[in-house]
């Protein structure tokens, strides 16, 4: 009798721990709306190093997709016209954070919907482009990195190609305005380290393919690349057309010259995605206010230089350059 009491005790316990877990509310999955300019999304989710590192960092933060994390992946496909429609579609299905990359990107975004918060992963002159009130109080729903290069960072990166090329004269900058650079001002610093500057806007949709042909008729002595997402997005075709042509090319993160580039002096890109926008994502995620966000900068750049790249196409590093290098690909 004492034992059917024990036993039946037992089974009423393990009911009520079975029914409390049961009630137990199920852990909220975030939603977060990616958009990219041109990569792919099969590219996006698997290769991409900046956006691999995106989910890298909210995975150390606690977000782990398909547990309390959704990430809603789109790409324009070099169809710029698209942003519109894509954010509207991300906000129909109620996304909790956009994250944009490129300054017509985040425009689109901010004029479709002034309630979801918006995250830029890169952008150029936020204030003067109209997408922030400030840095220190951004105000509105947007918020995020600034990649302001301006005349100081063109400059130095001139600089490192004269020390490179003490011969070189006439430069290529391609997509100096998807960067947000004024020709005028950039032509003046090129000046000033003795280069002609000359300057070809790359049509994403066409990949690439008039930006290279126009390059290949200059003639030019070098390429500085300009840091901008659809070059980002393209840096395999760029890397491939500068090897073809034996083109010297500075470019702006070291995800080029570690994917086959020459040389970079820039910031860490992946860094960024990992640490920053993805911090970004998490306080507002966690209730934040993007207008109370301050955009932030880098401040840390680093040059990096592939070895194997330069003697590919015949060139050899100084060994002032190697000295000051923060990483040398062999």
């Amino acid at each position: 009798m004492r034992m059917r009491s024990v036993c039946a005790c037992s089974l009423m316990l393990l009911s009520a721990v079975s029914l409390a877990a049961s009630a137990q509310p199920a852990q909220k999955a975030h939603r977060i709306g990616f958009i990219a300019s041109t990569s792919s999304i099969s590219e996006m989710r698997t290769v991409n190093p900046a956006t691999t590192a995106f989910v890298q960092g909210l995975r150390e933060l606690g977000y782990v997709e398909g547990r309390n994390l959704v990430i809603e992946w789109r790409t324009a496909e070099g169809k710029f016209d698209r942003f519109h429609e894509i954010v509207a579609e991300l906000v129909s299905i109620k996304v909790d954070v956009i994250v944009t990359v490129m300054n017509p990107m985040t425009k689109a975004a901010k004029e479709v919907t002034q309630t979801v918060p918006i995250v830029m992963g890169a952008s150029t002159n936020p204030v003067e482009q109209g997408l922030v009130r400030s840095l220190s109080r951004p105000g509105g729903n947007v918020t995020g990195l600034s990649l302001d290069a301006g005349p100081e960072m063109v400059g130095k990166r001139l600089q490192l190609v004269k020390e490179l090329l003490p011969a070189v004269s006439r430069v290529v900058v391609l997509g100096a305005k998807l960067e947000g650079l004024n020709e005028r001002a950039t032509q003046l610093v090129g000046r000033a380290v003795g280069m002609s500057l000359l300057f070809v806007e790359p049509d994403a949709a066409q990949q690439y393919a008039a930006a290279f042909a126009s390059i290949a008729r200059e003639r030019p002595d070098a390429l500085l690349v300009a840091a901008a997402a659809a070059n980002y997005a393209q840096r395999h075709r760029i890397i491939e057309f500068a090897a073809k042509n034996k083109l010297p090319v500075m470019y702006p993160t070291r995800d080029f010259p570690e994917a086959g580039g020459l040389v970079s002096y820039g910031w860490d890109l992946s860094e960024l995605y990992r640490t920053r926008v993805a911090g970004y994502v998490d306080r507002i995620l966690r209730g934040a206010r993007p207008a109370e966000l301050p955009v932030e900068r880098p401040t840390k750049f680093e040059l990096v230089v592939n070895l194997k790249s330069a003697k590919a196409i015949g060139v050899t590093i100084p060994p002032s350059l190697l000295l000051r290098a923060d990483a040398v690909i062999e």
